[in-house]
């Protein structure tokens, strides 16, 4: 279900363009704040909940997400180059599932591995897995929305910036019925729970962090499909 042409060409455009120069500050920031604390001897008790919580799954995350998950197709539709890539003999649900794969992996690379360190750095290798799990959940979940928002609309970075930080951090702190809409409340649980660590404050129970996770992924990425197929292209197999 995945076609590596495409795969390698939406990579090398997430690689060779600017914009993903953005995804290296906030990664750097999250290690940096981490080996700082450290260094001026607080416990982890202390700066792992704002630090790995509210810094890691609450920005850098879905932030990477959304710069890499927009940029995988969105790209594409303002240069005019989709109409390339629609006209390869590929059903566009194959379209879909390589450009997802591709944010995938790049998202939970970019913050799995920084948030692994700083995990290591709060003095756990069991807290750097289940990091590392919630980054895996958590690049799954929004880079299946952002990747369906850059096929619904034309202002895919303004509406997932609203989702991330008026939903999941404004709303999601004052009202609780808002955290089962919140991917970031499914990542610090999972992560919470795998990690076997009272460090990080999850307020979604597993079972249902688990369940919602599946349902953005699948319903993400049913929606991006079901909107690819709009652009028509002659002779296009769907």
């Amino acid at each position: 279900m995945i076609d590596s042409t495409i795969a390698r060409i939406t990579a090398r455009g997430l690689f060779g363009r600017r914009r993903f120069l953005l995804l290296l500050p906030l990664p750097l920031l999250l290690i940096g704040l981490a080996l700082l604390s450290d260094a001026l001897g607080a416990s982890p008790r202390a700066w792992a909940q704002p630090i790995l919580g509210g810094l890691g799954f609450g920005a850098v995350l879905p932030v990477i997400a959304l710069i890499v998950g927009t940029g995988v197709l969105g790209s594409e539709i303002d240069d005019g180059t989709l109409v390339h890539v629609l006209a390869k003999p590929l059903p566009r649900s194959q379209i879909i599932l390589t450009k997802l794969a591709v944010a995938v992996a790049v998202t939970a690379v970019t913050v799995g591995v920084p948030m692994v360190v700083a995990g290591l750095i709060a003095g756990s290798a069991r807290l750097g897995l289940g990091l590392a799990v919630g980054c895996a959940v958590g690049a799954f979940a929004y880079s299946a929305l952002f990747l369906a928002l850059s096929l619904v609309t034309r202002r895919p970075v303004l509406l997932g910036l609203i989702y991330v930080l008026l939903w999941e951090g404004l709303l999601g702190n004052l009202l609780s019925g808002t955290r089962m809409l919140s991917i970031q409340q499914y990542v610090t649980a999972v992560a919470a729970r795998v990690g076997d660590t009272q460090l990080l404050a999850g307020r979604v129970s597993v079972p249902v962090s688990v369940v919602m996770a599946v349902v953005f992924t699948v319903g993400g990425t049913l929606l991006a499909i079901d909107r690819l197929r709009s652009f028509s292209v002659a002779g296009e197999t769907s």
